[in-house]
């Protein structure tokens, strides 16, 4: 049911999915979807949080390799295929939005987003050849903050580079152009 309602979500967008065309396309009826996810806001947290989990390990497999000259290289090339893939940031962006007037909703997305900066937290913590002029989680914030916004820039114009971001990563990790 999640991968049909991501499939969707991703297609159609947040607004024109319903729970009735998830449950339809998913082969159940809506009486089951209502049995696992209450609103259609519940069935997009689980359906970011698949994406989210997804990503977070495509970012550990970076992050593993054993240099830092080798850990942006790889952040490059997953760069280029990810960040501003438009359908992701449309809906990341749209949920985001209808979010917004929501209190509930907006702290549960504020959880969420502290995880993910606690993680890229954990992962900056965890490679001992950087030296981060700043803060780990300042630095973890704004790594976070310029994928986001360049995904968002690149959901516009996927001609965009990502080496402006590589260059900026390069810099909160305290390593030289040449490292």
């Amino acid at each position: 049911m999640i991968a049909t309602a991501e499939r969707l979500f991703l297609e159609d967008g947040f607004q024109a999915t319903t729970l009735d065309k998830v449950a339809k396309a998913a082969g159940f009826t809506k009486g089951a979807v209502y049995s696992n996810f209450r609103t259609k806001d519940e069935l997009c947290l689980a359906v970011l949080d698949e994406i989210h989990a997804e990503r977070a390990a495509e970012v550990a497999e970076i992050i593993a390799a054993p240099t830092a000259a080798q850990r942006l290289l790889r952040m490059t090339e997953w760069a280029e295929r990810v960040v501003g893939e438009p359908d992701w940031t449309r809906l990341e962006l749209e949920f985001s939005v209808h979010a917004r007037r929501d209190e509930h909703l907006r702290a549960e997305l504020a959880t969420r987003l502290d995880n993910i900066v606690g993680m890229v937290g954990a992962a900056l913590r965890a490679t001992d050849d950087l030296d981060t002029p700043m803060p780990r989680a300042e630095a973890a914030v704004a790594v976070l903050a310029l994928g986001v916004g360049l995904g968002l820039f690149r959901s516009i114009d996927p001609g965009i580079p990502v080496a402006g971001m590589i260059s900026a990563l390069r810099a909160i990790a305290g390593l030289s152009p040449g490292d």
